[in-house]
């Protein structure tokens, strides 16, 4: 059975360390609500950094970066974890990212993580951050 994590209100970059660390210890993890977590800061430089982000490479060889929010959290655990070797590799196919609550998960029970929960002043959905990327959700 797989860890089912709910990401609303919860920073990205905690809740991705706290992802790949189980993804590395073995553990299937999925993330629900992808869209509902959070960056701290400013807006305008968020937007600012990930519309940079967007920009490097060409569109044909990459690296391309996603604008979906799902994708947006599956690549920020990527980062988090050794990708380019095999124990990375299959520790990164053992994690799944959705937008809202997938019927098969409707009447579990999600875990929050507890160092993820801080309401910084100043922060950006994932959704929000998505929109101004160009996604269509």
């Amino acid at each position: 059975m797989a860890i089912i994590i709910d990401a609303e209100g919860a920073i990205l970059g905690r809740l991705c360390t706290n992802a790949a660390k189980n993804l590395l210890n073995g553990e299937e993890i999925a993330i629900v609500n992808s869209e509902k977590a959070i960056i701290s800061g400013k807006k305008p430089s968020i937007k600012k950094h990930y519309k940079q982000k967007r920009k490097v490479g060409t569109y044909r060889k990459g690296p391309f970066f996603p604008r979906t929010p799902d994708r947006i959290v599956k690549r920020s655990v990527r980062g988090m974890i050794p990708y380019q070797k095999p124990h990375g590799r299959a520790a990164f196919k053992r994690l799944k990212c959705y937008i809202g609550v997938p019927k098969e998960f409707e009447g579990v029970k999600f875990e929050k993580i507890k160092i993820a929960e801080k309401q910084p002043v100043d922060f950006i959905t994932i959704e929000e951050l998505s929109r101004s990327l160009g996604a269509k959700i």
